[in-house]
């Protein structure tokens, strides 16, 4: 089974002092002078606005990777940027915005690595980790619900978890996601039918 972050280490904790492999702050010794360090406050709102959906982002990273490891990578970067660029939030949903990071980052990964070419065609083995697609389920093994998820081609996949796991509105996944709210909405759709389908070729 896959080791998933410590979240109980990084609630427990401000980004003042980062402890471990969760997420931290930036470093002062190797960072541009136009990247100033979080003053308290602003490290205070951090801490409150985003380091709450640190679970959730684990688990939208996860069904964008299709791999418990990388997902924690991917949050783990992701955090870092946030964290960076916290003084440009202007407020809004701080969830969506962290999964626009995420979203980000997960992209910037995928590019680097030639072998995940072929991901769409070969998803992994769903791991046994926790996830937050209790929330879809209502009936049947989530093992299966989780691989038909994992299946669908990465815009697709995309956009039904935040959707239906996370509950993102339309105009926060066009958002996250920078496509406009139509293409979300005829996305989810494509989505469901494939997901439906795929469901109803497993056995019983």
């Amino acid at each position: 089974m896959a080791r998933i972050l410590p979240f109980s280490t990084v609630r427990a904790r401000t980004p003042e002092a980062p402890a471990g492999r969760p997420p931290q702050p930036p470093s002062a010794g190797r960072r541009d002078e136009s990247e100033t360090r979080l003053g308290k406050a602003d490290a205070e709102r951090f801490r409150a606005l985003v380091l709450p959906h640190l679970d959730a982002a684990y688990g939208f990273a996860r069904y964008l990777a299709r791999d418990p490891t990388v997902a924690e990578d991917i949050v783990q970067d992701a955090f870092v940027k946030a964290y960076r660029a916290f003084p440009g939030f202007r407020g809004g949903d701080p969830r969506a915005w962290l999964f626009a990071i995420v979203r980000s980052t997960f992209l910037s990964l995928a590019r680097s690595r030639a072998s995940w070419a072929s991901a769409e065609e070969a998803p992994d083995t769903p791991s046994d980790a926790d996830s937050p697609e209790a929330v879809l389920v209502r009936q049947g093994e989530v093992a299966t619900v989780r691989a038909a998820i994992e299946a669908l081609p990465e815009p697709f996949r995309e956009t039904l978890v935040l959707r239906e796991l996370e509950e993102l509105s339309y105009r926060q996944i066009a958002e996250v996601s920078g496509v406009p709210v139509g293409t979300v909405m005829s996305r989810l759709a494509r989505a469901r039918q494939m997901l439906t389908a795929a469901l109803r070729e497993e056995p019983e």
